[in-house]
């Protein structure tokens, strides 16, 4: 673990029109009209997207930004106001604190922690789902967050392109 922390490649900032680029392109996924099945396994996209911007640039998205999303989802699915912000919130509060320890670990390595996670962002939706009286979903219902942390890698790289120094055509 210890070469792989000494070889990692620093990366550049993002730039904030990029970041909110990719939470509204996470935003439009999670709206995409799907069919029983596939919406049943389809994770978190803003969730992730959040995750992936509090791991590798906190210093650039935060709270706020986390429960204007969560508001803005809240008010897209019809469902109790502030229940995904506050789950969002939450969301950003563990990947705030466990960030640098995350980022010690390839992206492979995080999905099972990123698991976690995102399994805690929908106990806190059920949760507050259940307390408003509004449902009680089957037992498939946490299916998303295993979906979630299979395409992590993916969601990573995708994000991470972007920030990857550009190689100069001189250098050795």
């Amino acid at each position: 673990m210890s070469n792989d922390y000494l070889e990692q490649e620093i990366t550049l900032h993002a730039k904030n029109s990029f970041i909110f680029l990719s939470l509204l392109i996470a935003l439009l996924f999670n709206l995409l009209p799907l069919q029983e099945t596939i919406l049943l396994l389809r994770p978190d996209f803003v969730a992730i997207t959040l995750l992936y911007w509090n791991i590798n640039q906190p210093q650039r998205i935060g709270m706020t930004v986390s429960f204007v999303a969560g508001l803005i989802m809240d008010v897209s699915n019809s469902s109790i106001l502030g229940q995904h912000a506050l789950a969002y919130c939450l969301l950003t509060f563990f990947a705030m604190i466990l960030h640098r320890r995350l980022r010690l670990f390839n992206i492979f390595q995080q999905a099972p922690q990123i698991f976690w996670m995102l399994l805690f962002v929908q106990f806190a939706v059920f949760l507050t789902g259940m307390l408003g009286g509004t449902y009680f979903p089957d037992w498939y219902y946490f299916f998303p967050s295993a979906t979630g942390a299979l395409i992590w890698p993916i969601i990573s790289f995708i994000l991470s392109i972007p920030q990857k120094p550009k190689s100069d055509p001189d250098e050795l």
